[in-house]
């Protein structure tokens, strides 16, 4: 059966395809696919916001209902199999539509900026990003770590194992051996212990190619899991998640698990949204553009100040907002320059937000300017910059900067994001 794939910008809306509209911005989804999204929604509407992934329910007239995706960017899967693509919003001076391929392209780019997450080792490059979908690619990368593993052999380890045997080895356990063998005396009730792949970790990678071999519709992704499972003949799938992975530990022995660990982590916990009631998503992977930009960012100007004379920190924590009676509010800026010649600070923060020229303070926060201000106070910084993605509404053409008579300043920059070496290239300059 053939996978649906549906795709959506940020920003934009899908709505059941029963009203027979078509609008730029505006998705049709079937009606059975609509409803099951909209019921997710609806049954944690009293529940953690951020847990319905910036995904707002409304009221259009001429669609009725439309369910509206902003800030999250990802996949997410039905149990039927249909999977919605979920793109960022981008917009650049060289390309000011840019397409599906391309924009996804630049999506697997700042995933493998993220600190701490499996994305890190994927090379986009390898990938034919207009003909698969990003289930798979995600799944690719799961099998793409878990290959090394098999080539240089599973890890196994001592277990005890306690068994009726034809055959002796080990402890004899004398109760259990009179009441089970009273009449077969060539058998025992023995302990011994056996060097085995079956440990939490392979339980795990193994409950999750199942786990996929059910979910993907890649002939090579099946084909591929197919021959990783032959490796685990051995190994019996986990049939208790939380339970196997507190059992995982990270050392000099297992630490080639550690990213397929974290792979088996997003794909069996994702599973866990069908437990909820009315919900029908089979899997949900949404990440905030606005850590992804940060990241992305982040990585382009370290990767910039390399082998200069400045140093960058990240979630900078050095200062709090109130220090009597005791460190109160810490501050933590996005970005962190400091110049080892003459100690000059430099402090940005990243803003994944579409600015608009035809709004006043072009629809800049208040509370995005007071909290600049509050990091050039106590960092007493050189430079405070505000750092927005590039949009076809925002003031580019000068630059934007906001003082006071007491030394407050702001700056405004815009990041082509399609071109984002070179934007952190030009706001170097203009800092150093």
């Amino acid at each position: 059966m053939k996978k649906s794939v549906y795709q959506i910008r940020e920003f934009e809306s899908f709505f059941s395809d029963e009203c027979g509209r078509e609008a730029p911005g505006y998705h049709a989804l079937p009606r059975k696919t609509f409803d099951q999204l909209e019921a997710f929604l609806l049954s944690h509407s009293d529940s953690d916001a951020d847990f319905t992934f910036g995904m707002k329910l409304s009221f259009r007239r001429g669609f009725g209902k439309i369910i509206t995706v902003q800030n999250y960017v990802g996949i997410i899967m039905m149990d039927d199999g249909t999977v919605i693509e979920i793109l960022p919003k981008i917009y650049s001076a060289t390309d000011a539509d840019p397409g599906a391929a391309r924009t996804k392209r630049l999506l697997l780019d700042m995933l493998s900026t993220l600190r701490n997450a499996p994305y890190k080792n994927f090379q986009a490059s390898h990938v034919d990003a207009a003909q698969t979908d990003l289930f798979e690619i995600f799944v690719r990368m799961f099998l793409d770590e878990i290959f090394p593993l098999v080539k240089r052999g599973l890890r196994c380890s001592y277990q005890s194992v306690t068994e009726n045997a034809a055959f002796f080895r080990g402890k004899l356990l004398v109760p259990q051996q009179i009441q089970a063998n009273f009449a077969h005396q060539e058998r025992s009730y023995i302990q011994h212990d056996t060097f085995t792949p079956n440990r939490p970790e392979n339980r795990i990678l193994k409950a999750a190619l199942f786990y996929l071999y059910r979910c993907s519709r890649s002939p090579k992704n099946r084909a591929d899991i197919k021959t990783l499972l032959q490796a685990f003949s051995d190994v019996d799938a986990s049939v208790n998640y939380v339970q196997d992975f507190a059992q995982c530990h990270s050392d000099r022995m297992t630490r080639d698990y550690d990213m397929a660990l974290q792979w088996s982590r997003v794909f069996l916990e994702g599973k866990s949204f069908t437990s909820y009631s009315g919900s029908h998503l089979a899997l949900v992977l949404l990440f905030p553009m606005e850590k992804l930009f940060e990241s992305y960012i982040a990585f382009l100007l370290r990767r910039r100040l390399a082998g200069t004379s400045c140093l960058l920190s990240t979630q900078d924590t050095s200062y709090f907002l109130f220090d009597s009676p005791k460190p109160a509010f810490q501050l933590r800026p996005d970005l962190v320059i400091r110049r080892k010649s003459d100690g000059a600070v430099f402090v940005a923060d990243t803003k994944w937000k579409l600015l608009d020229a035809r709004k006043a303070n072009f629809g800049i926060s208040q509370a995005d300017i007071y909290q600049m201000a509050i990091y050039q106070h106590k960092y007493q910084a050189r430079n405070v910059t505000l750092l927005y993605p590039k949009y076809d509404f925002a003031p580019v053409s000068k630059p934007i900067a906001f003082s006071s008579a007491d030394g407050l300043f702001v700056q405004v920059c815009f990041i082509d994001v399609l071109n984002a070496k070179q934007g952190v290239d030009d706001y170097v300059k203009m800092i150093l």
